[in-house]
C-alpha cells in the first residue's frame, strides 16, 4: 500500500484531500501542528470507514524537527505521495507589513514544503515512483492586494515544483502545483455571494471535495505523463 502525507491535512481543503487520496486505496498520513486533535479526529474517521490513517503533529517551519519528523515516517516503508497543503495568511498590505508577517507566509508554505519534501526524496526515487503536489494559490498566479507575503510563498512554491519536477522525472516522480481560487472554506465564508459572482465566472465558491478530485488524480498513476505544472481550479478567473 502506497503511503500519502498530507501537510496542512486537518483544513477544509486538506481534509478533503485526504478523504480523496484515503478512497483511492492510500495509507494517509494527515499532518498538523496546532490543529493535532482536528487530524487525530480526521484520521479516526477515515479509519471507521474502513480506510488506513494515521496523524502526525509537527511543526513544519522547524526544519530539525520536521526533518527528524519525516525520518521517522519513512522508517517502515517509503512516503511516495506528498501533498504540502499547510499554509498561513497574514493579510496586511506591504507599506504596513512587519518582518514577522512577511516572514511567518513564508515559512508555512515555501520552507513548509522544503522541510516536508527533502528527507522524503531520496527514499521515493529508490522506488522509482512518487507523487508531489503543492498547494499554490490564485493569489500566487496573479497576485492580490494584502497579500504581498502570501502570493510570494505560493508564487516561489510553483517555481519549486518546476525545478524539482525536472530533477526526479527519470525516477517516475512528478512534482506540480495546484492553485485553487475562492473555496468554501471559514476563511471565505465573509465574502459577501454578490462579490464571488462579480469575481467568479463560474458566479460560485470551488467546494473543497473539487480540489481534492484534481489532487487525487494528479496523484495517480493516470497522471504519470503531467509534471512540473500549476493547475488552476478557479471557476475561470483569468
Amino acid at each position: 500500500m502506497k503511503r500519502a502525507l498530507v501537510t496542512g491535512g486537518s483544513s477544509p481543503i486538506g481534509a478533503a484531500i485526504c478523504r480523496a487520496l484515503a478512497a483511492e486505496g492510500l495509507h494517509v498520513i494527515v499532518h498538523a501542528h496546532a490543529s493535532a486533535a482536528r487530524a487525530e479526529a480526521l484520521a479516526a474517521a477515515l479509519r471507521a470507514d474502513g480506510a488506513s490513517a494515521e496523524a502526525v503533529a509537527f511543526d513544519i517551519t522547524d526544519h530539525a524537527a520536521s526533518t527528524a519528523a519525516v525520518e521517522a515516517l519513512c522508517e517502515p516503508s517509503p512516503i511516495q505521495v506528498l501533498v504540502h497543503n499547510a499554509g498561513a495568511h497574514d493579510d496586511v498590505p506591504m507599506a504596513g507589513m512587519s518582518e514577522a508577517q512577511w516572514r511567518s507566509a513564508i515559512a508555512v508554505s515555501l520552507d513548509g514544503f522544503f522541510n516536508a519534501a527533502r528527507p522524503l526524496l531520496l527514499p521515493m526515487m529508490g522506488t522509482r515512483w512518487g507523487r508531489i503536489v503543492a498547494m499554490s494559490s490564485l493569489s500566487g498566479v496573479i497576485g492580490n492586494r494584502g497579500q504581498a507575503n502570501y502570493a510570494a510563498a505560493k508564487a516561489g512554491l510553483i517555481g519549486a515544483v518546476k525545478s524539482l519536477s525536472q530533477e526526479v522525472a527519470a525516477r517516475g516522480i512528478t512534482a506540480n502545483a495546484v492553485a485553487p481560487g475562492i473555496i468554501e472554506s471559514p476563511a471565505t465564508a465573509a465574502i459577501p455571494a454578490e462579490r464571488i459572482r462579480a469575481l467568479v465566472p463560474a458566479r460560485r465558491a470551488g467546494r473543497p471535495e473539487e480540489v481534492a478530485d484534481l489532487v487525487a488524480f494528479l496523484c495517480s498513476d493516470r497522471a504519470a505523463y503531467i509534471t512540473g505544472q500549476c493547475i488552476s481550479i478557479n471557476g475561470g478567473v483569468a
